[in-house]
């Protein structure tokens, strides 16, 4: 008699620690716009399959594209001028040093009038003003490039998210159709990580404390994987179960059923 309450005491247990978990892929991401606009292309044709750097939706960019080669063009142009603004101000800082030397020559002298002395401290004046303008002008200058620059990066970024690219991802559905206006936050398209795979088990109290410790068996077969991930939070929706998530190698068919047990040994 204590023998088979025995077994059945360890079937119980060994029971317990059996789960099921579908695998899946180690993320699937969903895409949402970041940008308003109307979609022009939507290839479904690349459902199923690993994405490149080919663009698999586009969004209507031509504005941005005329908008980014203007702002460009400008950057050239304004750049010129301040080079040129600044061989001027070499030029003028010359003849500005020349003209307060000068002015200090004839200042003292008594056979200078007091009209020539004026006009040549209006002149040393008027330069200096030209000078100090010429500045001015380049550091307002400098201003509009880093305000165009900026300009530029936001159209840059807008380009980028209007052409959504998600290279070495399976493409898992599209959620548009060319021809559909989006705007902000509007879902895209959802894309997978298959690089490897993920199984979430939800384990029982008694589980819990020494998940990362044992020993996995996945549909009867000792594996060298570990709990990866473990929740000592109740699980809302498991009432009284824990989340716990494996991380294993990529299989060649996602979403099967597998049988996961967890042993002392």
């Amino acid at each position: 008699m204590k023998i088979f309450i025995s077994i059945f005491f360890i079937i119980t247990i060994s029971y317990a620690k059996v789960y099921y978990a579908k695998v899946e892929p180690f993320e699937l991401r969903e895409i949402s716009s970041n940008i308003s606009g109307l979609v022009v292309y939507a290839d479904e044709n690349l459902i199923g399959k690993r994405l490149a750097d080919k663009p698999y939706i586009k969004i209507d960019s031509e504005i941005d594209q005329k908008d980014l080669k203007s702002v460009k063009e400008k950057l050239v142009y304004i750049k010129s001028i301040i080079e040129m603004n600044e061989a001027v101000l070499v030029n003028l800082e010359e003849s500005l040093s020349k003209k307060r030397e000068n002015y200090k020559k004839i200042e003292p002298l008594k056979v200078k009038s007091s009209v020539e002395k004026d006009r040549e401290f209006y002149d040393l004046i008027t330069s200096e003003n030209l000078y100090l303008s010429t500045r001015k002008e380049i550091q307002n200058l400098k201003i509009e490039i880093s305000n165009l620059k900026l300009r530029e990066a936001q159209l840059e970024r807008n380009i980028s998210d209007k052409n959504l690219t998600a290279q070495n991802f399976i493409l898992y559905e599209i959620l548009v159709k060319a021809g559909q206006v989006v705007g902000v936050a509007t879902p895209l398209a959802k894309v997978a990580d298959d690089s490897k795979a993920l199984l979430t088990i939800y384990l029982d109290e008694q589980d819990v404390l020494n998940a990362k410790k044992s020993t996995l068996y996945i549909d009867g077969e000792k594996s060298p994987y570990k709990i990866s991930r473990l929740l000592n939070i109740a699980d809302s929706k498991n009432i009284s179960k824990y989340m716990a998530q494996i991380i294993i190698e990529s299989p060649k068919l996602f979403s099967k059923l597998v049988k996961v047990e967890l042993k002392d040994e």
